[in-house]
């Protein structure tokens, strides 16, 4: 049972943002400030990666724990009101996740995944990401 009424929460899912989040930002300042210069969300890309670094052929998906059903994380919930349409709509998120980075590699890029839960839990997130790119 939902504690709130049906509007209310259609309103509230509604506002859930796909794009511009509070972790996505957090990468897009950090990676800014070190002067990578990228595109956002390239339509034209399988999947269309949050973060596209061109000239390094690297893409980056910035997950959300719950939306992207983080294996093991403590943020990847399943609602207990409508379990099955919740089941089967984050596999069907993760099922697609797998295929728009198998399709990324098909083309030749690199593709970096930083979950949502890494950059609240673990400080020193942001520099691994830095070492990844300079690996290139």
């Amino acid at each position: 049972m939902d504690i709130v009424d049906q509007a209310t929460r259609s309103r509230m899912m509604a506002a859930v943002r796909s794009a511009n989040t509070r972790p996505e930002l957090i990468v897009r300042k950090f990676l800014h400030a070190h002067g990578y210069r990228f595109r956002l969300h390239q339509k034209t890309l399988p999947g269309t990666p949050d973060i596209v670094l061109p000239k390094l052929r690297t893409c980056i998906f910035i997950h959300g724990c719950f939306w992207h059903h983080h294996s093991g994380c403590r943020y990847a919930t399943i609602p207990k009101t409508r379990f099955e349409f919740w089941n089967e709509k984050l596999l069907r998120n993760v099922a697609r996740d797998i295929q728009s980075v198998q399709a990324l590699e098909l083309l030749g890029w690199r593709v970096l995944i930083v979950w949502e839960c890494q950059l609240k839990k673990e400080p020193d997130t942001l520099n691994q990401l830095l070492r990844l790119l300079r690996q290139e």
